[in-house]
């Protein structure tokens, strides 16, 4: 029989992680992300807002997490999800004013809660003053260099300056007719024609990005989650690249392995952030950086979080990696070791805004970072086997120290929408790529808050810009408060015994050896907790003197870990053992 002993005798040689001292409130913090076109409604126009989302803060608090992430809320024509911004220093009419935002910094301060705001410095939209300007001003101006203007090759420049080509599909750049009316330069766009990329070798780009920082870290803002961190700088020389396009090279050609993308992840984009890091620093050592960077690797991502630059970045290595044991257990142990090495916290995370949910993508044959969106002609996720999965992985990802990230819905255990008409989809990948790339979409669907309300209570008039699907119904928010065996508590539980144990700030150590299958199964500890995941296909017992703390698979009176489920437990103390944990 496996019993608690053989637990505690494991954990002496296997340390990979000591509990994390350091000072600051995001080296542990669980952080929510808000996509806010689809958090909540207030107007009944069918589209989120920010009074919408001020009037849910209390539905986080409850929850348990510590600060919210607001993906772009700015002026925007809207052909990018808002990623395509007009103005770094308002509000998009739609979702609500300057006054809002105050009024939501204020709220989300009373109940607790940080307010982490989206910044987008790779690119503008083509609707931003500047951009209005650079066309306007002839070839070499100091308007025109603002962006990444080069002129055409070949007969009469018809041809693009080089190879490049969009993260959403088709060429990286787009000619212009010159104000005279004839045909004119080119200009870089790594994502939509829309999307306009700024040129950071120009320093009055750079003021203006001090600038906005200052804006906002007026306003209260605890910080910023910066876009596309990686792709500030280029090659100079603007080589040809035939390898990847995306911002990852997860199917990378031997051809171009171990190469370095002339876009992505260029040494010289660290003293843009240390510059930032200095200026947060003004504001007192509570605001914080956070880098969305793909890149190849642990020890890449980490050179972004040493100490003079950012504070976080997301661990895109773990979400992408695939549910196995093996795999997820080197995945964690790298980016633990890695970024310990910098002194930085691991920050976890399994869903967002650009990837199909978990609950969706971890029900699929081959997981991993899985599909960019999911059609309806396309291969359907098992549901029942991802909501499973997704919910293990949640306390996996809870359980590990550091930093963890939750998408808005993901409480809820909500799918990926796959059957959305595709005269619906908004996302410019699926027009890109003329239908065969389904987009991000699915993931982006409004939430649902009451099951017996019109567009499942997400506006007041039942509107919603993108259509909900029917399963949302069984999913919503009332539906799930107060359930012990729903998403939803299971989530809140785990925040609670997370923060009643420190998990965020705790250790990590492999239990090895225990007298059981171990190819199919995790096992840690992290303080005083044993945390087991089983991957395989058959049950594992539990330690018979272990007590359960919490269940993926519902309950705490369990005596193993199922098929794709999760556990928490403790190994009881001795009668006379009154310390603290």
């Amino acid at each position: 029989m496996v019993t608690a002993s053989h637990v505690a005798a494991a954990t002496t040689t296997t340390l990979v992680h000591r509990a994390d001292q350091a000072p600051g409130w995001w080296r542990d913090a669980v952080i929510y992300q808000i996509y806010p076109r689809s958090f909540a409604d207030s107007d009944g126009d069918g589209v989120g807002d920010l009074p919408g989302i001020t009037g849910r803060l209390d539905h986080l608090a409850r929850l348990g997490v510590d600060a919210v992430w607001l993906s772009p809320f700015y002026p925007s024509p809207q052909h990018d999800g808002g990623y395509d911004v007009a103005d770094y220093r308002s509000v998009h009419p739609q979702l609500g004013t300057l006054s809002d935002m105050d009024a939501l910094i204020a709220r989300a301060d009373q109940l607790g809660l940080r307010v982490i705001v989206d910044l987008v410095p790779n690119h503008t939209s083509d609707a931003h003053p500047w951009f209005a300007e650079a066309l306007a001003a002839p070839p070499g101006s100091p308007e025109r260099d603002r962006y990444i203007f080069r002129d055409g090759t070949g007969p009469d420049g018809a041809e693009p300056p080089n190879n490049w080509g969009s993260v959403f599909g088709g060429p990286g750049w787009t000619r212009i007719t010159e104000a005279d009316g004839s045909p004119g330069q080119w200009y870089l766009h790594l994502f939509d024609s829309h999307q306009p990329d700024l040129n950071w070798e120009h320093e009055e780009v750079r003021g203006e990005f001090i600038d906005v920082l200052r804006f906002w870290l007026d306003r209260g803002v605890a910080g910023f989650r910066v876009d596309v961190a990686h792709g500030l700088i280029k090659d100079q020389s603007f080589p040809e690249w035939d390898g990847h396009r995306t911002m990852i090279s997860a199917e990378e050609s031997a051809e171009h392995a171990g190469k370095q993308a002339p876009m992505w992840d260029q040494p010289r984009v660290h003293e843009i952030y240390r510059t930032w890091r200095e200026v947060l620093a003004e504001y007192g050592p509570e605001r914080v950086l956070i880098a969305e960077a793909w890149v190849e690797d642990d020890r890449a991502l980490a050179r972004y979080v040493r100490p003079d630059e950012m504070h976080q970045a997301f661990n895109f290595q773990f979400l992408i990696t695939p549910w196995r044991a093996g795999a997820l257990r080197q995945s964690i142990q790298t980016s633990l070791l890695e970024l310990d090495a910098v002194g930085a916290p691991c920050t976890w995370v399994l869903s967002n805004h650009d990837v199909v949910r978990a609950a969706s993508r971890l029900g699929l044959p081959i997981t991993g970072k899985g599909p960019n969106g999911i059609g309806a002609g396309d291969p359907q996720p098992d549901g029942e086997l991802g909501l499973r999965r997704a919910r293990a992985g949640l306390l996996l990802m809870l359980a590990l120290p550091g930093s963890a990230y939750l998408y808005q819905g993901e409480e809820f255990g909500l799918p990926e929408h796959t059957d959305l008409p595709d005269e619906m989809r908004q996302d410019p990948t699926f027009a890109r790529t003329d239908g065969q790339v389904a987009g991000r979409d699915g993931c982006r669907i409004p939430l649902p808050w009451r099951s017996d309300a019109p567009g499942y209570g997400f506006s007041p008039t039942g509107a919603t810009w993108l259509p909900q699907p029917d399963s949302f119904a069984a999913l919503a928010a009332d539906t799930q408060k107060g359930d012990p065996s729903s998403t939803y508590e299971l989530v809140r539980a785990a925040l609670r015994i997370r923060r009643d144990w420190r998990l965020g700030s705790g250790s990590l150590a492999w239990v090895d050896g225990l007298p059981v299958n171990e190819r199919d199964l995790l096992v840690f500890t992290n303080r005083e907790v044993v945390v087991l995941v089983n991957l395989g296909e058959r049950a594992v017992p539990l330690p018979a003197d272990l007590e359960v703390l919490l269940a993926s698979g519902g309950g705490d009176d369990v005596d193993h870990v199922g098929p794709d489920e999760a556990v928490w437990a403790v190994i009881p103390r001795p009668a006379d053992d009154d310390g603290q944990h």
